[in-house]
């Protein structure tokens, strides 16, 4: 059984290595294709392929399940197809025993799908978030039409409210505009900085800073209509200005990537940080269980091609078993984005959203494999050819 098993893993292999091949130029050649509008004086052709580089590990990463699906389906298509499943099944091998050794062959590729999320995926795209802020000057995280929000709080109560307008990277921001607010939400403090750096030790630098310092008692003055005895505002201006603060670096590439696209510790973390900043945190905590749950897709999909590549082995149908299972593939593509967006209108608890259509599609897949493996006895039941008859004749 090992021959057989390094045998049929060098066929997946090679087809889904094929397969992904392909996949990745298509999409990368609409990327180009989509890109080309851009491109000019400062966002140069050169640059522009460097960043489809950069993208190749997420657009790997996304396609990789469905890659599995398609090159699985091919593979084991062709070996039923010259007949060689047809001598497994002969010598003893069911159909169980071989969907169990389909799954051993999937543990190296997800392992390889982990080292990409984790590691390459995460670096790839803080490198290109980079290179697109300092080129285009925008990045594709959730920036508002104002810049990037942050909220966190302050040691005797009150509330920080940060607004950057640009992100430079490596920790370094432009047009800082920053709001304090007291404990019971009066506005306390408006400081405007031309320029910061963000310390990985939990400090915010800020340069060229204007203070506009907001008297506590200014609304009492103002509501009285009378001149104040005290100017109910002061303005200070300071070269430098370093202040304590909740952000760090990885923080704030945090808010620019998407949740998908960040490592399992870096969500953790952010995660914290917005649990414990008051802020919403769903789609993070959504996302940081569909990441868990990735590998687990890699296991469903090749599940899925075992039964779709053992039907009707003896008359071959290559090219209409992969169609099958190019729409299985978006299929189950199209009813996890549904879970995806259903579970966040309808606040379902995250596991449920990222693993509830893996088990859908598993259970299916089972089902039909045990079908499709006991029909000869279920088919003889049906027909009332009972074995206890032939044992008494």
């Amino acid at each position: 059984m090992r021959t057989a098993r390094r045998y049929l893993a060098l066929e997946i292999y090679r087809s889904c290595g094929v397969v992904l091949l392909a996949l990745l130029g298509l999409f990368t050649f609409f990327s180009l294709v989509d890109d080309l509008d851009g491109v000019g004086k400062k966002f140069s052709l050169l640059a522009m392929l460097y960043m489809q580089a950069l993208a190749t590990p997420s657009r790997l990463y996304d396609l990789l399940p469905i890659g599995l699906l398609i090159g699985s389906v091919l593979a084991l298509a062709g070996l039923a197809q010259r007949n060689e499943l047809v001598i497994l099944r002969v010598s003893g091998v069911s159909g169980l025993r071989l969907l169990g050794t389909l799954w051993i062959i999937t543990v190296p590729l997800m392992l390889g799908a982990l080292f990409l999320s984790e590691y390459l995926t995460p670096v790839a795209e803080i490198r290109s978030s980079e290179v697109s802020l300092a080129l285009r000057g925008q990045a594709s995280g959730g920036r508002l039409a104002s810049g990037y929000w942050f909220k966190e709080p302050l040691p005797g109560g009150g509330t920080r409210i940060i607004n950057i307008k640009t992100l430079l990277g490596n920790g370094a921001v432009r047009d800082v505009m920053m709001y304090e607010l007291a404990p019971t939400l009066e506005l306390s403090l408006v400081a405007q900085a031309g320029s910061g750096t963000l310390m990985s030790g939990g400090e915010l630098a800020l340069r060229d800073v204007t203070e506009t310092r907001i008297d506590p008692k200014a609304s009492e003055a103002l509501a009285d209509a009378r001149p104040p005895a005290s100017p109910p505002a002061t303005v200070v201006t300071q070269a430098e200005l370093r202040l304590p603060t909740t952000l760090s670096p990885g923080r704030l590439l945090a808010r620019v990537l998407t949740p998908e696209r960040m490592s399992i510790a870096s969500l953790l973390d952010y995660i914290d940080y917005l649990h414990h900043n008051g802020l919403q945190a769903d789609r993070q905590i959504v996302a940081m269980w569909r990441k868990v749950v990735y590998p687990f897709t890699l296991l469903v999909m090749i599940t899925i091609a075992a039964p779709i590549s053992f039907m009707q082995t003896r008359r071959g149908g290559v090219g209409a078993k992969v169609f099958i299972g190019i729409l299985l593939g978006v299929g189950f593509f199209m009813l996890n984005q549904l879970a995806l967006n259903v579970g966040m209108l309808g606040r379902w608890p995250p596991w449920v959203t990222a693993l509830g259509p893996n088990i859908i599609a598993l259970l299916i897949a089972l089902g039909a494999l045990s079908a499709m493996e006991y029909r000869t006895t279920l088919g003889n039941l049906m027909a009332g050819r009972w074995p206890w008859k032939k044992a008494l004749a």
